[in-house]
């Protein structure tokens, strides 16, 4: 009852309010103070002022608000380790699968876990032609960005 009263006169404050304001050639600021002022009357109009100070005075409200508030931590807890393991039961089963499957790479003549002290010398990779003056090539992109720029 009392909020009622209170909402219903800060409503005529706002409404006097805007009244002035749009005595003063200040139409659109007037009217935005008319909308504020009608937002608490609307509230009280439609019972949700009263339905607030029922949940606020009410010990069986705020226990269910703290056990919604339990369940929405419950719940981005569980989401947040399931995005660190990588997704569902099903989906980290389907990985492992595909893991022991591909354990041999496509074009390897022997598998890649297999044999662990047995393994052939990695041939060294051919030198290109260009590299036969020694070090200039290191230096042959630094040259041509320093022509780029007339340096």
């Amino acid at each position: 009852m009392i909020a009622e009263t209170v909402c219903s006169a800060v409503s005529a404050a706002g409404l006097g309010i805007a009244a002035v304001t749009a005595y003063r050639r200040r139409f659109l600021t007037a009217a935005r103070i008319a909308a504020y002022s009608l937002v608490p009357i609307g509230l009280v109009m439609t019972g949700v002022v009263e339905w607030l100070a029922d949940t606020a005075f009410s010990p069986v409200a705020w226990a269910g608000f703290g056990v919604l508030g339990v369940a929405w931590v419950l719940f981005m807890t569980t989401r947040a380790v399931e995005r660190r393991r990588g997704g569902t039961r099903k989906e980290r089963k389907a990985a492992r699968a595909a893991a022991q499957r591909d354990a041999v790479a496509p074009g390897a003549s022997a598998p890649s876990l297999g044999q662990g002290g047995s393994r052939p010398a990695a041939e060294p990779a051919p030198r290109p032609a260009k590299a036969s003056r020694g070090g200039d090539d290191d230096f042959s992109d630094i040259e041509a960005i320093l022509k780029k720029h007339g340096i």
